[in-house]
């Protein structure tokens, strides 16, 4: 079985700021990434299909027994059931979305609309897409859930042996090996808390579930962390959080509030940074899409801010509700920033600058340093294009 995570024309565009520097099957909901639900689920290694700046770094192998999955179709046992029944020339889709094609054919791309296939309908409530920037944070519970009971299952959690830690729904609770709990506060009891390898929750940190906290992260005394929230490896977390996703190796890790908000990989917000969620009419909030070039309604009361990755925020830095920000962005000084902050922009509210992109390029190899990972010659190419895809939305 040879599986390609296929990135749909449409949809992929519709998750922009986050697909500027990765595949949509990259984006992480619950306690994996989409790929790695799916690589868990079928046990086996997946390939990516995705824009031509991207393939460097996700890489397509093609086969003889090829399965072409949506990149944005997270697996459940529903769909794994109808994928295992698939024959050659068959596929299924759900209205006019492709989600799975069983075909021997090799695509260098995959189009809205693939060859003729024998069409088998899935009905909606067996689908869990993601198909938006906000889809994120709103598909993190059941998420979290699903992919809890399958890291889970057979296994036996690590203990917490400290005796200043307060515990709620100790079933509801899994802890990795080398995991590090002081004088903290767990509630599992209205969903699960899954606490990843080496992890660190110091003095004073109160958790509700549902909650996933990746490898190697740190929550920091004292914070406050909600429901629904999913941290990636290596985060430092800190002050309030509620529903709210961070992909990875990115750091909010002072007091302030993050809620219903996404917020890519190697992000740094400082100090006191605060999100709004909530508008003053209690209406549906309204954020940027790339796709129509226009703000356009997420249908959410709750809606904090999307923030692709690179980015950095400075101390004090206020974003409005449904805020965009896009890759590489730089934000600093009083008030509030536009609602849309284009990729590479760079200062204050008013500032029409653009960071210069050797710049962006040195300040992402010192941080990847800080981290012992490596700022690859692909990271640097993606880096580059998307200085020169996202021109138009500074312009």
């Amino acid at each position: 079985m040879n599986i390609i995570l296929f990135d749909n024309p449409t949809l992929r565009v519709q998750l922009l700021p986050f697909t500027f520097i990765r595949p949509v099957a990259d984006i992480r909901v619950g306690i994996f990434k989409i790929y790695e639900k799916w690589e868990r689920a079928l046990k086996c290694e997946v390939s990516f299909l995705t824009e031509d700046y991207l393939q460097g770094k996700f890489p397509v192998k093609h086969g003889s027994d090829q399965y072409y999955i949506n990149g944005s179709l997270c697996p459940n046992p529903s769909i794994l059931k109808r994928i295992e029944e698939l024959k050659e020339g068959q596929g299924l889709v759900c209205g006019k979305e492709v989600l799975v094609l069983h075909t021997s054919t090799n695509y260098s791309k995959m189009t809205d609309d693939p060859e003729e296939f024998e069409k088998i309908e899935v009905p909606l409530e067996e689908v869990s897409l993601i198909q938006h920037p906000w889809d994120i944070f709103t598909h993190n519970r059941e998420q979290i859930i699903l992919d809890f009971d399958e890291v889970t299952r057979g296994r036996i959690s690590h203990h917490i042996e400290d005796p200043h830690t307060v515990v709620y729904g100790r079933a509801n609770i899994f802890v990795e090996e080398g995991v590090e709990v002081r004088a903290a506060i767990l509630n599992a009891q209205k969903g699960p808390i899954y606490i990843g390898k080496n992890a660190v929750i110091e003095e004073g940190v109160i958790i509700q579930g549902t909650c996933a906290i990746g490898e190697g992260t740190r929550i920091n005394m004292g914070a406050k962390i909600r429901e629904d929230c999913s941290f990636g490896p290596h985060c430092k977390v800190g002050g309030e959080i509620n529903n709210s996703v961070i992909f990875g190796y990115s750091n909010k890790a002072h007091d302030g509030f993050l809620g219903n908000s996404v917020v890519g990989e190697w992000c740094n917000l400082g100090a006191d940074t605060n999100t709004s969620n909530l508008k003053n009419n209690y209406g549906p909030v309204r954020i940027w899409s790339y796709e129509k070039s226009e703000y356009v309604s997420t249908q959410q009361q709750f809606c904090g801010m999307m923030m692709a990755d690179y980015c950095k925020a400075g101390i004090n830095t206020m974003f409005n509700t449904g805020t965009v920000v896009g890759v590489s962005a730089h934000i600093f000084g009083g008030g509030f920033p536009p609602k849309h902050i284009p990729s590479f922009a760079w200062g204050a509210i008013d500032s029409k600058d653009v960071a210069q992109l050797d710049k962006m390029v040195e300040i992402a190899e010192r941080v990847f340093a800080r981290r012992k990972a490596d700022f690859t010659v692909h990271d640097r190419q993606i880096l580059q294009k998307v200085f020169e895809l996202s021109k138009f939305d500074r312009e």
